[in-house]
Parts: C-alpha cells; sequence; structure tokens
C-alpha cells in the first residue's frame, strides 16, 4: 500500500478535488490519503489555516469574530458548491466550528491548536464525502481513534513511539483512508499540531506506521530543482535524492518538503516521491536511502535568511576549559536557541535566528556575554543570509570549495562565514542578505552550467 498527502494547493478548490479523486483511482495501491487545509487559489488569496487563527485569536481576546468565521466558511461552501455536494459537510463543518468557538479558553495554545487543526481534520470529512460520493469507497479516520499520539508541545508536538504500533492497524481497513495531516493528541486527548506544514510530518508517520511501499507526496511542482525557480530561471530538476540531502535542502530553505518530514519514513526505509497533482504524468524526484545515480557531487542550493551572527573574540581562548559549555549557558538562560557555531583558536561565531531578539534582549545577551565570557570582543551582525551547497558526492570531488569561493568573488560577494558539517553533505555560506539571489544565482552558474 502506499500513503499519498495532498498540499493545500492541491485542495484549494473544487476543480483540484477532482484531479486528485483522479489520482487516487488511478492506483488501487493509493489507500491512505493524507490532506492539508484548502490552500491559496490565487496568490492573492488567504489560506484557510491563516484564516483559522485569526479565529481563534479574535475569540480568544474577545473581539469581533464573525467575520473570520464566514470566510472560513465561505471556502468549504465553495469547494461543496463546485462538487455538488449536499448540505451535510457543511452543517457538520459548521458545527464543528461552533463548538471550537464554545471551547475552553483557560489554555490559550491548546485553544489556538484546535482552530489551526480543524483545517485540516474539516477539509478530511469534506475529501472523504467527495470520494464516497464519486464512487470511491473511502472512510474518514481522526488521528484519535487512529492512536496518533503526540507530546504535550502546542504548535511543536512530536510523535510519540508507540504511535506506530496503533497506525499499523489501519491496514486492516478496506476503503480508501482519508486522515487529516498536522496534528495529533497527547495522552490527555488534547489536540496538539506539528510545526507550521506538518502535514507532511503525518504523511511521513503514517508510511512508517503502515508500512507502506512508498511515500507519495502531491504538490503544484513537477519536482524538485537544483535551486529556486524564482531566483535561478530554469533551473534543472533533480531525478533523486538521498535523505540526508533532502534534510538539509529543506532546513536551508527548500520549501517543497517540511524539513522535519523525512525521518519516520527515513527509520523504515521507504522511499518518498514528490509529484505534481497538476501533471501527475511528471516522474517527480525520488527521495532514497541511497541514489541510483552518477554521484555529481553537488545537487542542489538552498538559501534561507533572517539570521544574525554574533561574533565573540577571546585570547588563548582555545586553552579555557568549559568555554562552550559558558556560551551555550548564557544562550540557554536568554531561552535562545543557535543554529551553527563554528569557531578558531581564539574566537568563535554563532548564527542564530534574528527573530529571538528583542532590541532590549540583545543588548542584554551580548553584555552577559563580554562580561562572564571577559572576551576581548563580542559584535553582533544582523541581515545574514545562510547559502547551503548540498550533494553527498562532494566528499569524492575535489575542487568544490575552490569552485565556491571563485563563484563568490567572481561576483563581489563577500563571505563572512563558511561551515562545513562533519558528514561532508553540506557546506553553508553566510553572507549578507542584499547578496542571497546573487549568490544562488553565481553558484548555480558555478556547478551546473559551467
Amino acid at each position: 500500500m502506499n500513503v499519498v498527502k495532498f498540499g493545500g494547493s492541491s485542495l484549494a478548490s473544487g476543480s483540484q478535488l477532482k484531479k486528485v479523486l483522479q489520482i487516487i483511482k488511478e492506483d488501487p495501491a493509493r489507500k491512505v490519503v493524507v490532506v492539508s487545509a484548502p490552500g491559496k487559489r490565487s496568490s492573492e488569496d488567504d489560506k484557510v489555516t491563516d484564516l483559522l487563527i485569526l479565529l481563534g485569536t479574535a475569540v480568544l481576546n474577545n473581539e469581533e469574530y464573525q467575520g473570520f468565521l464566514q470566510r472560513v466558511m465561505a471556502r468549504y461552501i465553495s469547494i461543496a458548491e463546485e462538487l455538488n455536494l449536499g448540505e451535510e459537510i457543511i452543517k457538520e463543518i459548521h458545527t464543528d466550528l461552533l463548538a471550537l468557538v464554545a471551547g475552553n479558553k483557560q489554555k490559550p495554545d491548546y485553544y489556538l491548536d484546535a482552530f489551526k487543526a480543524s483545517g485540516e481534520n474539516n477539509n478530511a470529512k469534506l475529501v472523504a464525502a467527495y470520494f464516497n460520493q464519486e464512487g470511491l469507497p473511502a472512510r474518514y479516520i481522526n488521528p484519535q481513534e487512529a492512536g496518533l499520539l503526540v507530546t504535550d508541545e502546542p504548535g511543536n508536538a512530536r510523535v510519540l513511539s508507540g504511535s506506530y504500533e496503533n497506525l499499523y492497524q489501519l491496514r486492516q481497513i478496506d476503503e480508501v483512508i482519508v486522515f487529516p495531516g498536522f496534528f495529533g493528541y497527547t495522552k490527555t486527548g488534547e489536540v496538539c499540531t506539528f510545526s507550521r506544514g506538518g502535514s507532511d510530518i503525518t504523511g511521513a508517520i503514517l508510511a512508517n506506521g503502515t508500512r507502506a511501499a512508498l511515500y507519495e507526496n502531491f504538490t503544484d511542482v513537477d519536482a524538485i530543482y537544483a535551486a529556486n525557480p524564482n531566483v535561478v530561471e530554469n533551473p534543472k530538476s533533480i531525478k533523486e535524492l538521498t535523505y540526508r540531502e533532502m534534510r538539509e535542502l529543506s532546513y536551508a530553505g527548500f520549501t517543497v518538503l517540511h524539513d522535519e518530514a523525512l525521518h519516520p519514513a527515513f527509520k523504515q526505509g521507504i522511499p518518498v516521491q514528490i509529484k505534481n497533482t497538476n501533471n501527475p504524468a511528471a516522474p517527480g524526484t525520488s527521495i532514497l536511502k541511497k541514489r541510483h545515480s552518477a554521484d555529481q557531487g553537488v545537487v542542489g542550493i538552498a538559501s534561507s535568511n533572517g539570521f544574525c551572527s554574533i561574533y565573540i573574540e577571546k585570547y588563548l581562548m582555545n586553552r579555557e576549559v568549559g568555554f562552550g559549555r559558558r556560551v551555550l549557558e548564557i544562550l540557554e538562560d536568554q531561552e535562545v536557541s543557535y543554529e551553527h557555531m563554528p569557531s578558531g583558536i581564539d574566537d568563535l561565531t554563532i548564527i542564530l535566528r534574528d527573530h529571538q531578539l528583542t532590541e532590549e534582549g540583545e543588548a542584554h545577551l551580548l553584555n552577559r556575554l563580554k562580561r562572564e565570557l571577559q572576551a576581548d570582543s563580542v559584535v553582533i551582525e544582523h541581515d545574514i543570509a545562510l547559502i547551503m551547497i548540498v550533494g553527498e558526492g562532494m566528499r569524492q570531488k575535489i575542487g568544490t570549495m575552490s569552485k565556491a569561493a571563485t563563484a563568490f568573488a567572481e561576483s563581489k560577494i563577500n563571505i563572512d562565514m563558511i561551515n562545513q558539517g562533519a558528514s561532508e553533505v553540506s557546506v553553508m555560506f553566510g553572507i549578507g542578505a542584499e547578496q542571497e539571489d546573487l549568490a544562488i544565482q553565481s553558484l548555480y552558474q558555478a556547478f551546473f552550467e559551467k
């Protein structure tokens, strides 16, 4: 059996749902369908999840919320009317949303998570109703019924290992299973969502739990590309990636797949296929434990911005026992997490997400680092972009760093930081955010065009 996940753009309208139905009908192995909430129909449109967050927040703040409720319902009504579904499913969705509005507001985080999760949950009910209407026997399954248990962390839940054994029982169901993505239930029965975009995670969890032969992730692109198509004109598509390569690319900015989504599939060695709902005949991209294709070194280039760097310098730092531990303790006290920490003998650089620091918090953090570490210099730089080149074949390729450095030099891009992981699957460069697009274009030309 295959687990198939459809993203928000694939479920944004009735016409899109007709494509989804045809895709499921074409392959009897597609027995588990994981759905997102309806996404944008156009660039000016709203995602249903965003509307639900506005709705839940307005209710919590005792503000006018009827407008948001009507906008959410209008999306489901539009889809149902386009598919000629009866009023029963719309009444069910409306009743569910009213129950959420009247829910327990004493725990705001759980209250909002229930609203966020309802986008996927109600869409799964609608999709199952449509499948049945069109003669495809389908059954909506709620994550609580299936035993998908998660940690008690609203907005950042993680699957509990016991869930996989529970989910294996889904194999006994004859109908096509329609399962809402993005959330599970705590042991105490609270709804908790994964991080945003977490329907990908649900799909991988179900693929693991049901021991699926394949996890197909349908989105709105024909394949994963070697670079962002919005930055590089007509970039090459990638036929195959390893799990590790995809994990690195997802972290560094590739938004096709959630960066946490591969781990459950990876643990079972289940191949993942990225496909296009609007062009299902396209071969897509395979994500595997080991690539079959010849190793070409760099397979992809990704970027992400919104970082800052803290540079700490102290003479004879390398001889000072416990220096790194004290740095991490100060970050922990400030409730700040870091992304990377490359170091030299007398200095180190901390890369972190810029949004974690308020103006007051930044001043306090810098003061503590300088005072408690007795550092010679502590300097912070904002507006940093991280550029990553990824490929397991880089370990065997001579001259990768030279080619990257030459590309940056020819484009007059200054490198603030270089960090290479121990696995040698990726190399990361820190540069000024204003040169992010230029850096991607320069590296793409160096590795894929020259």
